[in-house]
């Protein structure tokens, strides 16, 4: 059985301390982890996994920490994934770069999602450019293309979407 958890806090306090000696005292185990600070803010992404007893075991140490530490804890029990579906899919990374704008994030999203390809992961962020006086924005995807989708008429189309909205882009197989 999994648990998927998500943890938000403040920088001053370092909660992952705490959270990762709760999953080990749990007889649990960690499947996946990231952690980053957003602003003042700090997030962190768990995967653990674990026998049902385990688990339960686990969501209420968390409780008790979210309530010590004053942090904001959301616990979800996942399904399973579906690895044949994802078996017919070739992953790929995608990297753009534009001038900051509201909804660059979100018109790159609805493309992708209009084309049913799967967004693995998504990181982003704005930064003052060098040279120039003006805020940029650059995202990183990892995305699962279909198979039956053809990649030349992918990628043609997503580059002409990219020139219209002046965003510069990067699509190319994920290397391993």
């Amino acid at each position: 059985m999994q648990l998927s958890i998500t943890a938000l806090g403040s920088n001053q306090i370092n909660f992952i301390v705490e959270i990762l000696p709760a999953i080990r005292d749990c007889n649990c185990n960690i499947l996946e982890i990231r952690s980053s600070r957003l602003g003042k803010s700090a997030a962190a992404y768990l995967l653990v996994h674990g026998n049902w007893n385990q688990i339960a075991k686990l969501e209420t140490t968390l409780e008790n920490i979210q309530k010590r530490l004053e942090i904001k804890l959301h616990l979800l029990r996942p399904e399973q994934k579906d690895k044949e579906k994802d078996r017919d899919c070739l992953p790929y990374s995608l990297e753009t770069i534009s001038l900051d704008r509201d909804n660059v994030v979100e018109s790159i999203t609805s493309f992708l999602f209009d084309r049913e390809i799967a967004i693995e992961e998504i990181s982003g962020s704005s930064y003052q450019a060098a040279y120039i006086q003006s805020a940029v924005f650059s995202t990183k995807f990892i995305i699962l293309i279909p198979s039956q989708l053809p990649l030349l008429n992918l990628r043609e189309e997503f580059l002409d979407f990219c020139d219209q909205l002046n965003i510069d882009a990067i699509l190319e197989p994920v290397k391993r």
